[in-house]
């Protein structure tokens, strides 16, 4: 099965809360974010954004630009599903497909945000066309902050295997475009009484 069917599959047949990356509220992300002090009109790209709560906040904050991405349209069609009853959610766009190759504006986005798609991609040449796209898609400025497992979480997830990182080994897979400003981790508690250990990198592109 490949990856597209993978997802589908676990989003069609696993309620939103039943999986392991759940959180009712993606709190580190938008800690991060609201230090950033974005604009409310800056373009934001959600990638792998599956059926999250991130973008019911950031509606909640005002933002007005906001982009989901993930492969599998299932998980998308569940966040379209639960924004529907809110005038809000004309401020969504959604992108189905692999964020490595999606047809995206060059120089547009002001953030990209990655909770847990960067570590699926275990083999170099993903992992390059994944920062290639970022450095294409990222105006000048632009923010990343992207979250992975850490050196120390699980070598799997949903049953596929995961490349696991610290902060400075994180922040090298996107020198020399990006710079790391900022990191921290976390520990996750998932549905079924378990800890995950995550690595966040905050990094921003050059001009």
């Amino acid at each position: 099965m490949d990856q597209q069917s993978h997802w589908q599959q676990v989003y069609a047949t696993k309620a939103t809360d039943a999986v392991s990356w759940y959180r009712p509220h993606l709190d580190r992300s938008l800690a991060f974010i609201d230090a950033l002090g974005l604009d409310r009109d800056a373009p934001i790209l959600d990638v792998g954004a599956g059926a999250s709560t991130l973008v019911d906040d950031l509606l909640a904050r005002g933002f007005r630009e906001l982009t989901l991405n993930d492969l599998a349209d299932t998980a998308l069609a569940l966040a379209r599903q639960r924004l529907a009853s809110s005038p809000l959610a004309l401020n969504v766009r959604y992108r189905v497909g692999n964020i490595t190759t999606l047809d995206l504006p060059d120089a547009h986005v002001a953030l990209w945000h990655d909770r847990a798609v960067f570590h699926f991609l275990t083999e170099p040449a993903q992992r390059a066309a994944y920062v290639a796209q970022a450095a294409h898609t990222l105006r000048p400025g632009g923010h990343l902050l992207i979250a992975t497992f850490a050196a120390d979480g699980p070598e799997r997830c949903s049953g596929l295997p995961v490349q696991r990182y610290d902060a400075d080994t994180l922040a090298a897979e996107f020198a020399p475009h990006f710079t790391r400003i900022g990191d921290a981790r976390e520990q996750h508690p998932t549905p079924f009484g378990t800890t995950q250990s995550f690595q966040y990198v905050l990094l921003q592109r050059g001009c």
